[in-house]
């Protein structure tokens, strides 16, 4: 039997898009690393700004910063990062605070997976190709760039979150925040060089709400 908090939950869904003049990609130089290099037809570009159909934008954490319950346990299932193409899949990995990690290389070449955390403890752990997966927690709130200290290129962030509502949006610019109980929330997107942008919503009973995120070039 659902709790009377879900049997009334409500939801929010949106979009993230960008305006003005899209940052070009760089060309990354996979020359080093012949056996990643091959798993591209054009060469790879970095991901600091992706964008999609319609100017959506991708890689957004999307969140609630105030007025949800936090007490909740972390989700059972671990969250996972892969290393392929020696490249970060994906980029941004949102977790909540205490929930296991998982990373897996499946490249044949050794990376150096490497938060630099500030407020958790930072780590820098090999993973040779072939190896078990990596596990990790952390047990603070803070988003934390993650580098791999072989190939320089490789770039990734994780969002360590204290609340479960929270999504990454998609190719589409779309995300989606569920079971939200009947009242008021802020609510944070957040984007590694765009910055951060906050709304105030008010989610009634059984309710879908639509909200949208606009980030501008710098």
């Amino acid at each position: 039997m659902l709790s009377p908090a879900l049997l009334f939950a409500g939801n929010l869904t949106g979009k993230v898009t960008f305006e003005g003049t899209v940052p070009k990609p760089k060309v990354i130089d996979m020359s080093k690393e012949p056996a990643c290099a091959k798993s591209y037809s054009t060469p790879p570009t970095t991901e600091t700004v992706v964008t999609g159909p319609s100017n959506a934008l991708e890689n957004v954490v999307v969140y609630v910063s105030q007025g949800a319950n936090d007490a909740s346990a972390p989700p059972p299932a671990a969250t996972t990062l892969d290393q392929k193409g020696c490249r970060y899949r994906p980029h941004v990995v949102a977790l909540k605070v205490n929930q296991e990690l998982k990373i897996a290389n499946d490249d044949p070449t050794s990376h150096n997976i490497h938060p630099l955390a500030k407020t958790n403890r930072e780590w820098n752990k090999s993973q040779p190709p072939g190896s078990p997966p990596i596990t990790a927690k952390f047990d603070q709130e803070e988003f934390i760039p993650v580098k791999c200290n072989v190939h320089p290129w490789m770039h990734s962030n994780f969002a360590v979150l204290k609340t479960g509502h929270f999504d990454v949006s998609k190719e589409d610019g779309a995300f989606t925040l569920k079971d939200l109980p009947p009242g008021k929330y802020t609510i944070t997107a957040w984007h590694e060089s765009l910055g951060t942008q906050t709304q105030d919503v008010t989610v009634g009973a059984g309710a879908t709400k639509p909200i949208t995120f606009v980030f501008k070039g710098k």
